[in-house]
């Protein structure tokens, strides 16, 4: 695998657990997301947190291949 892959896998993973740690943190600490008079549904985070994480473990999976 080249360098530059292994680059966008290490970015991409770590993009995506960041965004699995918001979603966590969100569940946890009942932090509300208000969008102007929309406001996302905590469901919206128990379907995020799983799905981002697993992105994230595919993709350092894939590096370290």
């Amino acid at each position: 695998m080249s360098t530059s892959h292994r680059v966008y896998l290490v970015l991409s993973g770590s993009i995506f657990f960041l965004v699995a740690m918001l979603h966590l943190f969100r569940l946890v600490f009942h932090w509300p997301i208000v969008l102007g008079p929309w406001i996302a549904p905590y469901w919206a985070s128990y379907v995020g947190f799983p799905g981002a994480l697993g992105y994230c473990v595919w993709a350092y999976w894939l590096c370290r291949k």
